[in-house]
């Protein structure tokens, strides 16, 4: 005899497994679930509240974004992330960001991004508040939420979505450096004030000069975690 959650129609099916692709996916970019963390079918499908089939539905969403790898047909594992990974999601970030900007800075409200320039130059000083390093966060959600509403390519979009997805987990693997904040607090005013005035070219060079240094920063932050860890182990 089949269950009442197995009788749910597709819409309850679908809402079952958008839920539960949510939590999944709060739960690896938070670390909560760490890679290598095994994502056994009957037990996450209990512990969400969801059958199996919207649970496996989540698990096929996640691993089509890379978040997830079947290690056999049993067996679903959360996806480890390492240098090398950080080192190519940044190559395809610099390269759809850097396009993403000259398209912005012809076609971009350019009152928009003036006020936004004026957003990040406030936000510096505010780094230090209970809520500051959010506040931030939030402002950057908001600033690329524009770059994308300029852009206006679906293409663009969907691929920058994947790559921030990912980018999520690599934040919260590098420690938040107050100076690294501050100098990323001035390359996004930059980037907006170059996107204000149009100059497609400085926007495009003062992105690279962002991400290369955001890359940088975070290379730096997980080698110097892992001598860390290695010498407290020792």
């Amino acid at each position: 005899m089949s269950t009442s959650a197995e009788r749910n129609t597709p819409l309850e099916r679908t809402r079952a497994s958008d839920r539960a692709y949510a939590t999944l996916l709060d739960e690896i970019q938070s670390g909560a679930l760490a890679p290598g963390t095994v994502l056994a079918e009957v037990e996450q499908a209990a512990r969400l509240g969801v059958s199996r089939t919207p649970l496996r539905e989540a698990l096929q969403q996640l691993s089509a974004a890379g978040l997830v790898e079947q290690q056999s047909p049993r067996v679903t594992v959360v996806a480890g992330i390492d240098a090398g990974d950080i080192r190519s999601l940044f190559e395809i970030r610099r390269a759809l960001e850097e396009s993403a900007a000259r398209l912005a800075a012809a076609r971009g409200d350019a009152a928009l991004f003036r006020a936004l320039a004026d957003e990040f130059a406030l936000a510096g000083a505010s780094l230090d508040a209970a809520t500051g390093r959010d506040d931030y966060y939030a402002l950057i959600a908001r600033f690329d939420q524009a770059v994308d509403a300029a852009v206006d390519n679906d293409y663009i979009a969907a691929a920058l979505r994947t790559v921030r997805t990912h980018l999520v987990r690599v934040r919260r693997m590098a420690r938040d450096k107050r100076d690294r904040l501050a100098a990323s607090v001035a390359e996004h005013r930059l980037i907006a004030e170059a996107l204000a005035e149009r100059d497609g070219d400085l926007a495009a060079h003062a992105t690279h000069v962002h991400l290369r240094n955001a890359l940088t920063s975070i290379l730096d932050s997980i080698q110097n975690s892992d001598i860390t860890q290695d010498q407290g182990e020792s």
